[in-house]
């Protein structure tokens, strides 16, 4: 999170802090779960048990919104849905070009959730000859060479990058020149951007390392309370 005079948080051009932001993904995809539940009305209590998060953060985050729910009925699902989606701009069509299509580029190529949140695929490419031309995901893989042409073409808004960390930065470069504003990087290094480039990193084996950690202190507590147990 970009930090601000004396450390307080960088907010959206809206007022609306990035950490609300990062949270509303989460609420519009518990939103659309009961959406397609049949379920009209969820209380505060109930969105924010769903979401992770305490009641109140949940209420001053919605609030960001302009929705306050109503008092003994609690926030109306439909409507809600169409808010958040409306404040992501997941209402608008937001062509995206996956580069790098070894494992990971070819699952989220596949990806189903894509199009029913805004996204369309419209582009794929590698630098391995023996993938360029393999359909995936109704399109071709194109050549790494044909990068700016086929930004010229999809005009997309948002690029993902799924190369080794080697070949990222490159990458970068040439699709920040081609006026992708927005990256999303899966590549296990940090990349150098412009300002008004907007990069969002996806760390795998980060959040692996994080989980081990805690499933180590969670065994350790189990170690110390099965020593005092038996200690008895």
């Amino acid at each position: 999170m970009l930090q601000g005079i004396e450390g307080m948080p960088v907010t959206t051009r809206r007022g609306i802090p990035d950490a609300t932001v990062a949270r509303l993904p989460v609420y519009h995809r518990v939103l659309t779960t009961l959406q397609e539940q049949g379920v009209t009305t969820v209380s505060s209590e109930g969105l924010a048990t769903s979401s992770g998060v305490n009641s109140a953060k949940l209420r001053k985050d919605l609030s960001h919104l302009g929705s306050y729910g109503t008092r003994g009925v609690g926030y109306d699902v439909e409507f809600l849905v169409y808010q958040i989606a409306r404040e992501l701009g997941i209402t608008l069509d937001w062509p995206v070009v996956i580069v790098g299509v070894g494992n990971l580029g070819r699952a989220l190529a596949n990806y189903g959730g894509f199009g029913s949140r805004g996204f369309r695929l419209v582009g794929l490419l590698d630098s391995d000859p023996a993938r360029v031309g393999e359909p995936v995901a109704d399109l071709a893989i194109r050549d790494l060479t044909d990068l700016e042409d086929v930004v010229l073409e999809g005009q997309p808004a948002i690029g993902v990058i799924a190369t080794p960390a080697e070949a990222a930065q490159s990458v970068c470069d040439r699709l920040v020149a081609a006026g992708v504003a927005s990256i999303l990087n899966f590549a296990p290094v940090e990349l150098n951007v412009p300002m008004g480039v907007d990069v969002r990193k996806v760390d795998l084996a980060t959040e692996l390392q994080i989980l081990a950690f805690h499933e180590q202190r969670r065994n350790r507590e189990l170690q110390v309370v099965v020593s005092l147990g038996g200690g008895r």
